[in-house]
């Protein structure tokens, strides 16, 4: 499928266009990757005000402070995105990039009870989709379907591990699920994230693996929620499913961290009781004509958004430059693909749209991991170009 039909500016926007207060990174030739106000006249270089997205971000409002700096107009928003794609870019002109660059990447897991159960089924099949079909029915049979109302850490939680440990049905994604403690990993290293409408990586050895749609928050190093994007958490289900410990090798590989299209900061037309009212909304089209379409609701989540950044930062894990954090997905998906019983897999080329009326859409075009645009700008390069371009004081 052609990647240039979703690189037309009203169709990555959100549903209200240019009302919101939008910030992008652009790479500009010759000069580096630079912090933009995203407006109706186009992208407009916020270096010299923000020489990077993660000191735009830790701004007492960040909103406010973005629509009053001014910068030199790039292009516009058209032209940006229809030289994204790297198998069409030109050299030499503008194209976005992720839209954080110095802020921790961090991701919460197994926060939805539909996610939760894919995730023991995960675990029982040790990473063999052939044999999850029969051990969903079983764990379901077991452990229930709707936990949705069950408020982790609670007594009426710790009950039922209770339960489930005498029937021999505990697992380590029960733990977190319905435990006190949130499961928050570190998803890729600082600067690693691929951005809207570029290739998003799959190891080439995993045979089971899905997207993961997901809003994204962004906080503040002294722990303020400033703001939300989208994200595909790419997951290996088969790696995790042998076992939980290889977590890094099914979550954090080349292009599998994909973030954007822009970061949206609160002000009164977006804010965080938006984000847990929404629905984010995933389709995946194969070059086989495959379609799969699912969505998860935010509504939905067993702890709040706030709740999973208290357990992130604190006096006991700061974080001077920021982070963002994936809030987790209710998207398991099940649905068969190639044969029967076996469900859902990636094939190369599928073209992923993760999308929310408030976020915008987030597209990418699944490749192997070693066929990916490699990373090569990481923190000290970054660090190099600013102080050449004078932006650092």
């Amino acid at each position: 499928m052609d990647l240039s039909i979703c690189t037309q500016a009203r169709h990555a926007l959100p549903e209200d266009g240019y009302a919101g207060a939008l910030a992008a990174r652009i790479w500009r030739p010759d000069i580096g990757p630079s912090v933009a106000a995203v407006r109706e006249d186009g992208l407009h270089d916020l270096s010299a005000a923000f020489p990077t997205m993660a000191a735009l971000a830790a701004e007492r409002d960040p909103a406010t402070a973005l629509r009053a700096a001014a910068g030199e107009r790039i292009c516009s928003l058209a032209d940006a995105l229809a030289n994204t794609p790297p198998e069409t870019r030109a050299p030499g002109r503008p194209h976005l990039l992720a839209p954080i660059d110095l802020q921790a990447v961090k991701a919460a897991g197994v926060t939805f009870a539909t996610s939760m159960l894919e995730r023991v089924i995960e675990e029982r099949a040790r990473g063999n989709p052939d044999a999850a079909a029969a051990i969903r029915e079983e764990v379901r049979r077991i452990i229930g379907d709707d936990l949705s109302k069950l408020q982790p850490g609670s007594p009426a939680a710790m009950a039922l591990k209770q339960v489930l440990v005498e029937q021999g049905a505990w697992s380590q994604y029960l733990e977190v699920g319905i435990g006190p403690d949130a499961e928050v990993f570190t998803k890729a290293p600082v600067l690693a994230s691929t951005g809207t409408l570029t290739d998003a990586g799959l190891d080439p050895k995993s045979t089971w693996n899905n997207p993961e749609p997901e809003v994204v928050l962004v906080v503040a190093p002294d722990g303020r929620i400033t703001g939300a994007t989208l994200g595909n958490d790419v997951n290996l289900r088969d790696v995790e499913g042998r076992s939980a410990l290889l977590l890094s090798k099914a979550k954090d590989n080349t292009a599998s961290c994909a973030i954007g299209p822009f970061l949206r900061f609160f002000d009164t037309t977006f804010g965080l009781d938006d984000v847990r009212r929404m629905t984010v909304s995933l389709t995946v089209r194969g070059d086989d004509g495959f379609v799969l379409e699912g969505s998860s609701s935010i509504a939905q989540i067993s702890r709040d958004p706030e709740d999973l950044v208290r357990q992130t930062i604190g006096k006991n894990h700061q974080y001077p430059d920021g982070f963002v954090l994936f809030l987790g997905t209710m998207f398991a998906p099940t649905q068969d693909r190639s044969e029967p019983g076996l469900g859902f897999t990636h094939h190369r080329g599928d073209l992923v749209e993760i999308a929310a009326p408030q976020l915008g859409r987030l597209v990418n075009r699944m490749r192997h991991t070693d066929e990916c645009e490699p990373w090569t700008l990481g923190i000290g390069a970054l660090m190099t170009n600013l102080a050449r371009r004078g932006l650092l004081r």
